[in-house]
């Protein structure tokens, strides 16, 4: 017999997401911090009112899933292809130098934190393991702030997620070699190939795109272009989560942009958002909050967690503020960059649980990384309040 408390829930999330997403703009906070406190609260720390198991927590699961899916192709149907090719130098340099940083910041506080041996072979591969799952980057949290913001496009905007699928791809060919030294299966070449594969099929995509583009813009105005768009949304996230290993936000992500200087965006983006922000989207949100559970933690864990913040927020802001700052962006810009690319997200869950998988991972450090994953989400759209802040528009407004 099927189970309906998934719907109970469902309505649960959507009335307290609202309710404190309302709560949050009353007192100049971006709405997305409500939702992300709404999940934490509904969770398993406090009222444990949404499972996050069986068949209601798998409902959960997958319509986060979508929602991210869609928030992300949203992003890429906003994004100016004029300020993305001009940023496309930032955004590389940003990315490069933003997941050297957190690497070595996350590999050495754990090393020095747990006294790890060094001449242990082990040891110093979880050690940088560690490092790697602080290289992961989540802008779904930053694509909303900055569309409430009103900067998701232009210079900063565009550079923070051009560097974040970047960051992704750069991502991915570490976390290969690291788990390849530990997992002989796991060949680095192999999946470098499959990266490179990956860019060449967008490529093509791009072409028979804009061979179609007039065909499909003389459907404007017309429900079956946003079927087809979402539906080819879907297709290109699944082939590249499952064909190629590439995070399926960043297939979402690349299929807006080829949409995104059509005639036909402004439609499509108006009645994908109705059904994103209808459900999708506060499902998503809630669910980041859903995953903090503090049953685990010792007093010990609690410590490192600390430490872990702490370095997981300073590396990305130096790290990626210094490669905004090398490639022209001014301190402001470059600050604002930065912050955009603290929330790890479920990047972060994803990378630690593969590394679980191969044993770079014990049982005990899940609590702290999903800690840290929870922390720099929810502090990420607040501190982008705080440096996005336009201060001669407040001093006349006062």
């Amino acid at each position: 017999m099927m189970d309906y408390r998934f719907i109970l829930c469902l309505a649960i999330i959507l009335i307290s997401t609202k309710v404190l997403g309302l709560f949050s703009r009353k007192v100049s906070m971006p709405a997305v911090v409500g939702a992300l406190i709404a999940g934490v609260i509904l969770g398993p720390s406090f009222l444990n009112w949404i499972p996050v198991d069986g068949e209601t927590g798998t409902f959960i699961e997958y319509t986060a899933e979508i929602g991210v899916i869609l928030l992300m192709f949203t992003a890429g149907l906003e994004t100016n292809m004029q300020d993305l090719k001009a940023n496309a130098k930032a955004s590389f340099v940003t990315a490069l130098v933003g997941v050297i940083v957190p690497l070595i910041g996350g590999a050495v506080s754990f090393a020095l934190f747990f006294h790890s041996d060094l001449s242990d072979y082990t040891a110093v591969l979880k050690a940088i393991f560690v490092g790697v799952v602080l290289t992961a980057t989540s802008v779904s949290i930053t694509v909303e702030t900055l569309r409430e913001l009103g900067k998701l496009k232009g210079k900063v905007g565009t550079t923070i997620l051009g560097a974040a699928v970047i960051d992704d791809i750069l991502g991915i060919i570490v976390l290969t070699i690291v788990t390849s030294l530990q997992d002989p299966s796991v060949s680095p070449f192999a999946v470098i190939g499959k990266i490179l594969l990956y860019f060449v099929v967008l490529f093509v995509l791009a072409i028979v795109m804009r061979k179609l583009k007039f065909r499909i813009e003389t459907h404007d105005e017309q429900r079956r272009t946003v079927i087809i768009a979402v539906a080819f949304c879907f297709l290109l996230s699944y082939f590249s989560e499952v064909g190629f290993g590439i995070a399926d936000i960043t297939g979402a992500y690349f299929a807006g942009l080829m949409f995104c200087s059509m005639k036909v965006e402004h439609y499509i983006e108006r009645r994908t958002e109705i059904s994103s922000y209808l459900i999708f989207s506060p499902v998503f949100f809630a669910s980041v909050g859903l995953k903090v559970s503090i049953d685990s933690i010792t007093p010990s864990l609690i410590v490192f967690s600390i430490i872990l913040i702490v370095i997981a927020i300073l590396t990305k802001v130096v790290g990626c503020g210094l490669g905004a700052k090398i490639c022209g962006c001014n301190w402001s810009e470059a600050l604002q960059v930065g912050v955009g690319m603290i929330s790890r997200g479920e990047v972060a869950l994803i990378v630690a649980q593969k590394g679980y998988s191969v044993g770079l991972l014990d049982d005990d450090l899940f609590a702290p990384i999903v800690i840290v994953v929870i922390v720099t989400t929810l502090i990420t759209p607040i501190l982008l309040k705080i440096v996005m802040s336009d201060k001669k528009k407040d001093v006349q407004a006062a």
